[in-house]
């Protein structure tokens, strides 16, 4: 089984970053550094992981306040969705300008729907950006086949799911994108979010 490990990162709120590692090479991806920079990388030196890229699942500054300080330490890109533009440019849409510093993320890779991600020395360990607007219009799902997991985000939580009051935000659209490219994934799927507990797909199919 290739490394899945849970960070708690976060100054206004506490937020789920994640470390996807593949066992062969120690080579993957950091998912949504909110904050706290020295923590997330210190576990990877500590480790040995080499972080190839940063996989973003929405823009809002909680999951995106680390990116710019990793960077410069570790020369790597950033990933989102070809909606993200908005949100990695704009401290109003990533409502960084109503918390801290404006946030703007400059060294972005902006991918479309189904691209798949990988890592050097092993094609064979990727993840797929799979587009679930509805919390933000940038919203996204990294998944892995391969291990039957799923990075979601904000877009579906344990029993339940990302706001929809936000800049980009849609009720409609959102449980669009829960029913039809979350919940039809094979139920063992297990779902990493933002902030909650992980869960499956089988587990929420009840409550939606």
């Amino acid at each position: 089984m290739n490394w899945i490990l849970k960070v708690e990162v976060g100054y206004y709120f506490d937020v789920n970053s994640y470390l996807y590692v593949d066992e062969k090479t120690l080579h993957g991806f950091l998912i949504d550094p909110g904050e706290e920079a020295q923590k997330l990388l210190k576990i990877c030196a500590d480790k040995n992981f080499v972080i190839e890229k940063i996989l973003i699942t929405h823009g809002h500054f909680d999951h995106i306040g680390a990116v710019n300080e990793i960077q410069k330490k570790l020369k790597i890109p950033a990933v989102m969705h070809e909606e993200g533009k908005i949100y990695a440019t704009n401290p109003a849409w990533n409502y960084s300008d109503d918390f801290d510093e404006p946030i703007i993320l400059n060294d972005v890779i902006f991918l479309p729907d189904h691209s798949k991600i990988s890592v050097e020395g092993n094609p064979n360990f990727y993840v797929e950006l799979i587009h679930t607007p509805g919390h933000t219009k940038d919203g996204a799902i990294y998944y892995s086949e391969q291990d039957g997991i799923a990075f979601v985000g904000d877009t579906i939580f344990k029993q339940s799911y990302g706001r929809t009051d936000l800049l980009g935000g849609d009720t409609k659209t959102l449980f669009k994108s829960i029913r039809e490219k979350i919940l039809t994934l094979p139920d063992k799927t297990v779902l990493y979010s933002g902030h909650t507990a992980a869960t499956s797909v089988g587990a929420e199919k009840i409550f939606f």
